[in-house]
This record gives C-alpha cells, sequence and structure tokens, in this order.
C-alpha cells in the first residue's frame, strides 16, 4: 500500500504545473497595477530640487509645453513640477 502523504499522481502533478503559472501570471499583473502611479505624499514629492536633482532631469518626467511649465510624471500622479523631486527620482 502506497503511502499517501507523501506520494503525488500523475494527474496532481499536471494540475500543479497548470495552476502555477496561472498563480504567478496574476500576482505579476497585480503588481503592475500596483506600481502604475502613486501619490505625490506616497514618494515624498516637492516642488523645490534636492541638490541637483530636479524632475526635468528625471526619466519619468514628461515635460509640459514649455520648459518652465508643469508636466506629468510616470510614477506619481498629478502635475509635475520640472524643478521638483521625489524619492523616485532617476536620472535620464
Amino acid at each position: 500500500m502506497r503511502n499517501r502523504s507523501t506520494s503525488m499522481t500523475r494527474r496532481e502533478a499536471l494540475s500543479g504545473l497548470i495552476v502555477l503559472p496561472a498563480l504567478a501570471g496574476v500576482l505579476a499583473s497585480t503588481t503592475s497595477i500596483a506600481q502604475a502611479e502613486g501619490s505625490k505624499s506616497q514618494f515624498k514629492y516637492q516642488t523645490h530640487p534636492h541638490g541637483t536633482q530636479e524632475c526635468s532631469g528625471c526619466k519619468f518626467f514628461h515635460p509640459g509645453k514649455t520648459a518652465a511649465a508643469s508636466g506629468t510624471c510616470s510614477v506619481v500622479s498629478g502635475s509635475i513640477s520640472p524643478h521638483g523631486w521625489c524619492i523616485a527620482y532617476s536620472a535620464k
């Protein structure tokens, strides 16, 4: 007689092969949604630069119509000053 607690049937193994990738896909999509955009307070956004770092030099910043106009950000929601800064800053 087999010990059911330590052996696995072919059906159980195949169902695991199907369920695990599906579960991984769900977890990955949840993470992407959560990282899409956050609030200014979440990213400690400020309207002045942090030393030499400012939004206009960040890869996530999308400039406004002019160099002095506020733009948008891929990480922080809302209107973003080109002279602002947040903890998500990443040089271009």
